[in-house]
């Protein structure tokens, strides 16, 4: 009796101290409400209402209104980046950097999202001064990605493979194939400088962050074909096949133009013929049908690409197939065969490019940066229709 006469004063108690919580939460969130401007509600209203323009215009009245929304500041600002409206979201931000009463916290996201503002517009120097603010903050890191991208637009790879390092160290993920790119780069422009040996040294360096680098495989072989040294070229080039054999189709037509400098074009067809019984490719059919022609004539080059198209069938190789066989065709069938020769090329013609996986961007030649999307490596190095229809 006494456990059950306990428990009938305890439990009202508990309800009346719920009660009188609840009545001081009501008391506070209602004088909350009463405490924010109405275009605040009215800006609600036209989010939910899908009236976006609207809601904006209303956020901005209560920022005038109450100065003090930060939070309100930035979303704002964010918003404009996104939208496009990139002098708005910079004055929006520029005004955060410059009230004397902002938190230290919020001067540097301010910071933070100014130099975005910049980057987005393409106001390069200005973005990487706000930026380089930043350095030894809480967005340090942050901050040091965006830089890499700005280096990388500048075209500048001494820095952009020094921030890639410091990325890596403070455990931002492997960098190596990045400053393998950035150090081919570097060697592709050392060796339009004619400067050969500062190019090998990018290029062994590439190897050195990535052993899978093509790229610098590549720029190796063309340093000893620029200087007359095609054994060594060849050699080069080679070393790809134990890389990723599909890119061997990039380097045909180097490989042939080395052969044929040296007086050895029959063994260019050799192997070329042999890269493409395993890893088929149009450029390399392109290059075996144009060698079986010179050396061994149109009836050699008609079988080549014949037996390609029994095994790999292509509208491309149909198009080599009907110009062998216009060479080979008596003259009454020479017309005939022309017409269908002009209607394959004609839809061969859209094929002939390389397509970004990232993107889908398509070009004519190959890329190693896609110019759509900036992205490193996402050329595969065979043409739209190797690739499938789905591209």
């Amino acid at each position: 009796m006494e456990i059950e006469l306990w428990w009938l004063l305890v439990v009202p108690l508990f309800f009346g101290l719920g009660w009188v919580a609840a009545r001081v939460d009501i008391r506070h969130l209602v004088s909350q409400s009463r405490a924010l401007p109405t275009s605040y509600f009215r800006g609600l209203g036209f989010l939910l209402n899908e009236e976006p323009d609207k809601a904006i215009d209303a956020f901005i009245e209560v920022v005038k209104v109450d100065p003090e929304t930060i939070e309100l500041h930035f979303a704002l600002g964010n918003l404009f980046r996104r939208r496009g409206e990139i002098d708005r979201a910079i004055r929006m931000h520029s005004s955060l950097v410059n009230r004397p009463d902002l938190a230290e916290s919020d001067r540097l996201h301010a910071f933070f999202e100014l130099g975005q503002d910049y980057l987005k517009i393409g106001l390069l120097d200005r973005a990487e001064e706000v930026l380089s603010k930043l350095a030894g903050t809480p967005y340090a890191a942050r901050a040091r990605t965006f830089l890499l991208e700005i280096y990388q637009l500048e075209k500048d790879w001494e820095r952009a493979i020094a921030a890639a390092r410091e990325i890596e160290s403070e455990g931002g993920g492997s960098q190596q194939a990045a400053i393998a790119h950035f150090h081919c780069e570097l060697a592709a422009r050392r060796l339009g400088e004619s400067r050969p040996d500062e190019a090998r040294a990018n290029a062994l360096a590439a190897l050195a962050a990535n052993r899978t680098a093509v790229r610098a495989t590549m720029i190796l072989g063309d340093i000893e074909a620029l200087a007359g040294r095609h054994d060594a070229a060849v050699e080069a080039w080679q070393r790809i096949e134990s890389q990723d054999p599909q890119y061997l189709a990039l380097v045909g037509q180097r490989l042939t133009d080395s052969y044929r400098a040296q007086g050895r074009v029959r063994e260019g067809l050799t192997l070329l013929s042999g890269y493409l019984a395993q890893y088929p490719s149009v450029d390399l059919l392109d290059q075996v049908f144009d060698l079986s022609l010179e050396l061994d004539g149109a009836q050699a080059a008609y079988r080549v690409v014949r037996d390609e198209l029994r095994r790999s069938q292509t509208l491309q190789g149909l198009d080599r197939l009907l110009d062998a066989q216009l060479m080979l065709a008596p003259a009454e069938r020479v017309a005939d065969l022309q017409v269908v020769k002009d209607l394959v090329h004609a839809h061969t013609h859209r094929l002939t490019r390389y397509t970004c996986e990232n993107c889908g961007f398509k070009a004519r030649q190959y890329f190693w940066r896609c110019p759509g999307c900036n992205g490193w490596g996402t050329y595969p190095p065979r043409r739209v229709e190797e690739i499938g229809p789905s591209q």
